[in-house]
């Protein structure tokens, strides 16, 4: 694209207002992370009411557990509900979410045709073009 005068503007003023906003961007920043005004960090009391504080040593015995369990062949996933793997229907008959509702009707009618054959019924012809 072409460099117009108006984009050359635009670019100017923007790189103006970034420098105007930066002090105020940058204690905004320092307050939003708990520093205070000499930029030493803020006592751990005042950041608890913020977040959940948690002492490191917890995290990394948390996390080497986890590592170890996986590496002792516990690879089994939790699904919260069991999928028909036939009809990807679950427990109470919803399809999955990534399913689209395209495919979910071709399984739909493809259920039912199994259903109404089974009962003796015949199955109905496609109509089409008779060449």
């Amino acid at each position: 694209m072409a460099k117009s005068l108006r984009s050359k503007w635009k670019r100017k003023m923007r790189a103006e207002k970034r420098k105007k906003n930066a002090p105020k961007e940058l204690a905004r920043l320092k307050k939003t992370l708990g520093l205070n005004k000499k930029g030493e960090d803020a006592v751990m009391s005042d950041m608890q009411e913020i977040a959940t504080v948690v002492p490191v040593d917890k995290i990394k015995k948390e996390v080497d557990a986890v590592v170890e369990g996986a590496a002792d062949g516990d690879d089994n996933m939790d699904l919260d509900s069991e999928r028909n793997k036939k009809t990807f229907l679950n427990e109470h008959g919803q399809y999955p979410v990534w399913m689209n509702q395209r495919q979910a009707k071709k399984l739909r009618t493809k259920r039912m045709a199994q259903k109404s054959g089974s009962k003796g019924k015949p199955n109905k012809k496609k109509k089409g073009i008779a060449w």
